[in-house]
């Protein structure tokens, strides 16, 4: 038996020596590589003249990029994985477009779109009405891909020519709304539900109360996503200028054209008038060759990427001229949560906070709040709310600028604004309130594990053990009312409305923008550019700046984004960090159902309102 401890004794020492060998090595090796690419001029951009800009945007289009802790992000990158979302800021996109209008350099624009995960209708329009403006100045537009999503193919549309490889194919579907369902589940875990709200259409619930969608939400979900079908069609069919009804929308139509082509998705697509040819690779890049050149090597076209060229036209230091009267934004994307949040979640604190920099600070003469949430703690968002309210107290005017989505709590914080704006595309309303938790006295009960005892009063009846007594549930239910009436009070009281009519509308039922302008709920339509200028006029301002209020990185976070955002730190991660290809293999499979699940796990952590009442639009998220 010693022999036997000694031996497992040796190994455990040698592979705690090993763990720390190659943690030290680890370590080591990031710190010679930062010193390397402190030392090491950084490679210097040139824009060769007569170039093709391509536009290989690479994630997914947002308002605002959600906070990664440098480490991990660095490791992910260094991995491959996908534990991260890669994200692509809407302004950098709308700003090289612009720039490359300009530049006499650049002289074709080439979509590059294969790795552009998705946005929503109301970004790819922003994108490809800024593309309109750069085939103004009469520089080319080509899109080419061997596959195009139906998000990538709204931006491809805009070229002046389509090219598709011709072993590729377009998928176009249209929009759903198929969230997962658990009640099921959760009576087989013996879960207890205690689910409190107000309104009709309110399905924020559904998926813990059902197995299925209610005929009230089906209903309210197919006029909206109706509605965002049609302004896809119509705007492909302009932009293509064929009719909107060349879109099929039933199976057998497909199945007739998919007969006719004998399968083949290329040629479908091509007869279908979606693309002008079908090329391989080397073809297009031929054709690119004869349009501006070759590049210095002689074997491609000469090009310059998005990253390149957004690094290249962005200044080393962002000066904000301390003269000038200024609009400022502020971006409030995610969930919204009580307390103060990271980049990426709205916390009521901390947005709180930048709409006070924005109060306090006198150049600032009004303010755009850029909302794209479908709403959370109601809590947290009356602390913002609030905020508003004090910055026009302050003579400043807020304008509310919707983004994609802008419901239930999202709402909730634009309704006091001088004004709303929103794109035509742009999910709103879910006017509702609900109260959810959970408790597990059966699931417990079944294990031999029970809860008793004593307390001074009946209200301190409750608890995740025992279970919520029939009499405390009814006055959650009436708190519950007392906030939907509170929340169209809100609405009533800030848009110059009768309760009535606003208690009409609401029940939690989602609206597109266009749809939410004929109520009142929506002052005009237009993008953010559109909302900045209001909030100009509105402050009787003729000369401004644009500036956006964030939230700042600590020293340490800063130091640590430059440590491992070091191109030479993220090469060294990736020689020693391990590969796994399963581990994609099943991330690339499970995708959708996980990152479903993921979305629904992530909305129950984030309810932490105190008083456990939420706005919260969870049928907003839809699939393209």
């Amino acid at each position: 038996m010693n022999l036997i401890g000694k031996l497992f004794k040796g190994l455990w020492h040698g592979l705690n020596f090993s763990r720390r060998l190659i943690l030290n090595l680890l370590f080591l090796g990031i710190i010679v590589a930062l010193i390397v690419g402190i030392s090491s001029d950084s490679e210097e951009i040139i824009v060769d003249e007569n170039s093709v800009l391509r536009l290989n945007l690479k994630g997914s289009l947002v308002e605002e990029l959600t906070y990664i802790d440098p480490f991990d992000a660095a490791l992910n990158d260094a991995t491959s994985a996908n534990d991260q979302p890669k994200e692509i800021l809407l302004d950098d996109v709308i700003r090289v477009i612009k720039q490359a209008k300009d530049d006499e350099r650049i002289q074709v624009l080439l979509l590059d779109l294969k790795h552009l995960r998705g946005g929503h209708l109301d970004k790819l329009r922003t994108i490809a009405d800024t593309i309109d403006e750069f085939k103004e100045s009469g520089k080319k537009v080509l899109a080419h891909g061997a596959y195009y999503s139906q998000g990538q193919y709204y931006l491809a549309s805009k070229a002046d020519t389509i090219s598709l490889h011709p072993y590729g194919g377009i998928e176009i579907r249209g929009y759903a709304s198929y969230p997962l369902y658990f009640k099921e589940a959760l009576e087989k875990l013996k879960v207890t539900q205690h689910i409190f709200r107000v309104g009709t259409f309110k399905s924020a619930v559904e998926p813990f109360i059902r197995n299925d969608m209610s005929d009230s939400a089906k209903e309210a979900n197919k006029l909206w996503l109706n509605e965002l079908w049609a302004q896809y069609k119509q705007d492909i069919s302009v932009a293509r200028q064929f009719d909107s009804s060349n879109f099929d929308e039933t199976t057998e139509n497909y199945l007739s054209k998919m007969e006719q082509v004998k399968g083949d998705y290329a040629q479908y697509a091509l007869e279908n008038g979606w693309v002008d040819a079908l090329k391989t690779d080397q073809e297009l890049q031929q054709e690119l060759v004869e349009l501006v050149g070759k590049n210095k090597s002689g074997k491609s076209f000469k090009q310059i990427s998005f990253a390149k060229y957004l690094s290249y036209i962005t200044p080393p230091v962002d000066f904000v001229n301390p003269v000038t009267e200024k609009v400022a934004v502020i971006i409030a994307r995610g969930n919204i949560v009580d307390g103060k949040q990271k980049a990426g979640t709205i916390g009521g604190e901390s947005t709180a906070a930048l709409l006070k920099r924005a109060r306090l600070d006198d150049k600032v003469k009004a303010v755009v709040l850029r909302i794209d949430s479908g709403g959370g703690s109601m809590f947290a968002s009356e602390i913002i709310r609030n905020e508003v309210l004090a910055i026009k107290d302050a003579g400043k005017p807020v304008v509310a600028s919707m983004g994609s989505v802008a419901a239930s709590g999202g709402y909730w914080i634009a309704a006091s604004a001088n004004e709303i704006w929103a794109s035509p595309s742009t999910i709103t309303g879910s006017i509702g309130v609900f109260g959810l938790f959970m408790t597990f006295e059966n699931a417990l009960n079944d294990l031999g594990i029970y809860s008793d005892g004593v307390a001074t009063t009946e209200l301190n009846d409750i608890s995740l053990s025992r279970g919520v007594n029939p009499q405390l549930a009814q006055v959650f239910q009436l708190g519950v009312e007392n906030a939907y009436d509170k929340f169209i009070g809100v609405v009533a009281d800030s848009r110059g409305l009768e309760k009535a009519a606003v208690d009409k509308v609401a029940q939690g039922r989602v609206w597109t923008a266009t749809q939410a302008k004929e109520f009142g709920l929506v002052d005009n339509l237009g993008n953010k550019q559109d909302a900045i200028s209001a909030a100009a006029k509105l402050a009787n301002l003729d000369f401004y700046d644009v500036i956006t209020i964030e939230q700042t990185l600590s020293e340490k976070e800063m130091l640590l984004r430059e440590i491992f955002g070091n191109a030479m730190v993220k090469e060294t991660l990736s020689a020693l960090a391990p590969q796994s290809n399963l581990l994609k293999l099943v991330e690339r499979n499970l995708g959708q159902v996980s990152t479903d699940l993921e979305r629904h796990l992530s909305t129950l952590s984030n309810m932490n309102d105190p008083n456990g009442i939420y706005t919260q639009c969870v049928t907003c998220q839809i699939t393209y």
